[in-house]
């Protein structure tokens, strides 16, 4: 069995001025970008899905904060990581060997 050496990946905890900057730039919502992350959507007062949490990590008045290994993965999916990108490894999907998410 082989192993493989870990690659070290820079997982600051960004800001929520940060967080809204790497949304924006991945023309999601705040509803998109939560669903894609995992966390949960509620109908709104005026009918639309929203989501609270998303809400919260992207406000300059809340404390909470996106943890920097969960943003290093929304960058990643979104195609926006500064070293990196997401790519199916080589016999997986048929063999392909395509960028996933750019």
């Amino acid at each position: 069995m082989s192993t493989t050496t870990p690659i070290p990946l820079d997982m600051p905890t960004p800001t929520g001025d940060q967080l809204k900057a790497a949304r924006i730039a991945a023309g999601l919502s705040q509803a998109q970008a939560a669903e894609l992350m995992g966390y949960p959507l509620q109908t709104g007062s005026r009918g639309g899905v929203q989501s609270r949490t998303w809400q919260a990590l992207e406000s300059t008045s809340d404390e909470r904060n996106m943890q920097g290994p969960v943003f290093a993965m929304f960058l990643l999916l979104t195609g926006q990581h500064p070293a990196f990108c997401l790519a199916e490894r080589s016999g997986a999907n048929g063999g392909a060997h395509a960028p996933v998410g750019v």
